[in-house]
């Protein structure tokens, strides 16, 4: 006999059990079957009157909920019965078997996750791998989970009870370290007792580890297949599902959504900054990419281009700037095809067209508010903030963009121009849209427009069927352009791609490593003459801390073309209050004296400390007088 006793309800149930099923079983059935859920905080007490007699009561609710255990795999062996037989009668099973038909099917409201007065739940570690829109990502990934209650994050994977690692899939060496980061994830899921044992770990119940990004969206069946070592693989437009994800994981089931999305921004989503203390930020202002290069997986893994609304990303860093951000970069895996054609009628200050002799396969059916009207706004209502962008295309740099970025002294002449390739035939090869002229002649537009411009790219060696002479047209473009910085490697072939379907990864792995080393010393040979010719020039520097090599006797911080300037950190005039001579800090314009540089970093002195808005006033003065 079981005696049930819920503060208005009695119930009574006869039962004959064989073999004695444990208390808590029972205690969990009971719940599901009246529809009391794990997370009300509901526990029960209960005590032996007979050897088939038990009194339940449910108790108050704690202060930390209870963490309910899944039973779902413990009644999974229930039986099959008969409901045609006539002279059948409901036994516990029936019961058991009801309550795991309830659990399978419990569908949990948008009011259950997104109710900002939820109690606590589980401790939450992140790991990000590749691009900075993961890291983005990520921050919106940690600001659905807290609207759902999970609010505490941890520094350690050894004590959270759900792992989040952001995947990337551009190269598969980035693959092979997620990979090696889940081995370690499923070593803590299978040693969770005994890490908890050994007071390693804090966690109540083996930790949940979910796959996010774009290697989640590329990789689905494999990570899901992979040993049990993930329980729940999230892509980069369903990041709203996963307080559902996780709670099917709850109910003993696998959760996966990676279906991309033509609308999804997340814009409405206020993101929590992962560096809280930071004086820089990120901000996303459009997602996925038509150009469809043959060596590139991200149109799959991230889908087709939306943008979100202007007024949207006002708000935001409108947000940052009120807690200290002093630098934004805004975020695109097509930045500056931005392209906000919302349903109000908007007329853009900018026409739609491409760079000269530069193409598209993807036609435009809307056009809207673009790039250049978005950093227009921005820079105007904000002018204390410096604000870079990336990743951009060659194909998408207006006249109008390189005159904002020449007249506003918050936006930093740094341009981040993928070349790829300096070959024709090989740029044709990966769909890029231009030759190399084309792209010489836009070097030297922009840089006829911003004299002082950095240029820094990116360039792929070992793609498909390249032969010597492609190789070295790349390392003499290099030489040509001379760039502040670059990201270099080597080919490796991703599936769904043009490439996997019409090339042949025909370029021996060897011949790889060698093109890039060459590759690796052509560009180092051309950013030394690019860092000496700083030397002697004046440059405001954003103040970003103290240099880790020498902490106490030096301060690091970044130029406007985004290098790394190491200064001494003695104190100097205030130009910008009346606090007399101080020590530069976080966060503060400093002007700086260029006196030497290496092959990454430029060394010097402080001047003064500064605002943006003054520095550039007195740089003009000080232009107009030389004229």
């Amino acid at each position: 006999m079981i005696l049930f006793h819920p503060p208005s309800l009695s119930l009574s149930l006869s039962l004959s059990v064989s073999p004695p099923i444990q208390f808590q079983t029972m205690a969990a059935t009971l719940s599901s079957i009246f529809n009391i859920h794990p997370h009300s905080a509901i526990r029960f007490n209960y005590r032996l009157i007979s050897s088939s007699i038990f009194i339940f009561s449910p108790r108050l609710p704690t202060k930390r909920p209870f963490r309910a255990l899944d039973f779902s795999r413990k009644l999974s062996h229930n039986p099959v019965f008969n409901d045609d037989s006539k002279n059948s009668i409901p036994s516990f099973h029936h019961f058991l078997a009801k309550a795991q038909a309830q659990a399978a099917t419990v569908i949990v409201s948008d009011s259950d996750t997104q109710a900002d007065d939820v109690l606590p739940k589980g401790r939450i570690y992140q790991e990000t791998y590749g691009c900075q829109m993961n890291v983005n990502d990520m921050e919106i990934v940690l600001s659905v989970m807290k609207k759902a209650g999970y609010e505490e994050i941890v520094n350690d994977p050894e004590s959270a009870e759900i792992i989040f690692i952001n995947t990337c899939a551009i190269r598969d060496n980035a693959e092979q370290r997620v990979w090696q980061r889940l081995n370690y994830f499923w070593f803590l899921k299978r040693h969770w007792k005994s890490n908890v044992a050994t007071g390693r770990s804090h966690s109540l119940r083996p930790p949940k580890v979910v796959v996010l990004g774009c290697m989640a969206e590329r990789l689905k069946d494999k990570i899901l297949d992979a040993d049990k070592m993930v329980d729940v693989v999230c892509g980069p437009d369903a990041y709203r599902d996963l307080p559902r994800l996780l709670q099917e994981v709850d109910n003993g089931q696998k959760g996966i959504n990676t279906l991309l999305s033509l609308e999804e921004t997340y814009a409405d989503i206020s993101p929590v900054r992962i560096s809280k203390n930071s004086i820089s930020a990120f901000v996303s202002v459009m997602r996925g990419c038509n150009n469809m290069c043959s060596f590139c997986i991200v149109p799959f893994t991230r889908g087709r281009e939306r943008s979100r609304p202007v007024e949207s990303i006002v708000k935001e860093v409108a947000e940052l700037e009120k807690e200290g951000v002093k630098e934004v970069t805004l975020l695109g895996q097509n930045v500056n095809s931005y392209n906000d054609a919302g349903d109000d009628e908007v007329e853009p200050t900018v026409d739609w067209k491409l760079s000269d002799g530069f193409s598209s396969k993807c036609k435009v059916k809307k056009v809207g508010l673009r790039f250049a009207d978005l950093l227009d706004r921005l820079s105007l209502e904000f002018p204390e903030i410096r604000f870079r962008y990336t990743s951009p295309h060659p194909k998408d740099f207006p006249d109008e963009l390189l005159y904002i970025m020449r007249d506003r002294h918050n936006v930093c002449k740094n341009i981040h121009l993928p070349a790829q390739s300096g070959n024709s035939n090989m740029l044709e090869r990966m769909r890029r849209g231009y030759t190399r002229e084309a792209y010489l002649e836009l070097v030297s537009k922009i840089r006829s427009i911003i004299p002082d411009v950095g240029l820094t790219s990116d360039f792929i060696c070992g793609f498909c069927e390249e032969t010597e002479e492609e190789h070295q047209d790349t390392l003499s473009l290099v030489r040509a352009v001379g760039y502040d910085m670059a990201y270099m490697f080597a080919y490796s072939m991703r599936e769904k791609t043009h490439a996997h379907r019409n090339y042949t990864d025909n370029v021996p792995e060897e011949v790889k490593q060698r093109r890039l080393t060459e590759l690796i010393e052509a560009f180092r040979e051309s950013t030394g003459q690019c860092f000496d010719s700083q030397i002697g020039s004046v440059q405001l520097v954003l103040v970003e801390g103290p240099n880790k090599r020498a902490p106490e006797t030096e301060l690091i911080g970044k130029s406007d073309r985004g290098h790394r300037v190491i200064f001494t950190n003695l104190p100097v005039p205030d130009l910008a209050g009346c606090d007399g001579d101080r020590v530069p800090r976080v966060g503060d314009y400093v002007h700086v004296k260029i006196l030497k540089s290496s092959r990454a970093s430029l060394f010097g002195a402080a001047l003064g400390i500064t605002t943006m808005s003054s520095f550039y006033n007195v740089a003009q003065q000080e232009a107009v007088a030389s004229l």
